[in-house]
């Protein structure tokens, strides 16, 4: 019997034209001021700001059409630290193209 080795196959680069918005989907806990507008913040069970998500469970800030943020430049400290292409960006793109198997 042989033995096959192990490959790797390797993830698509993400780029803006080739992002999902996966990080949209996540909850967004408001910890810093930066200007999110007040008809996108929500309150959570325990009193604490997040960012508003729509029924379809997508951030109220996104843009269905373009799956762009409208509010890039005022968009709260955790989505500008959550990195496009960083290995939990990528582990969200998996857990969304399992989801839609």
């Amino acid at each position: 019997m042989k033995t096959i080795p192990h490959t790797q196959i390797a993830e698509p680069a993400v780029t803006c034209s080739t992002c999902a918005a996966c990080c949209c989907q996540l909850e967004v806990m408001l910890i810093t001021d930066t200007g999110v507008p007040d008809r996108f913040i929500d309150t959570d069970e325990w009193g604490g700001e997040v960012m508003l998500r729509l029924d379809d469970g997508w951030c109220a800030a996104l843009d269905r059409d373009s799956m762009m943020c409208t509010i890039y430049e005022r968009r709260p400290l955790i989505c500008r630290e959550f990195e496009m292409g960083a290995p939990e960006c990528i582990e969200e793109r998996r857990g969304i193209a399992t989801a839609y198997r």
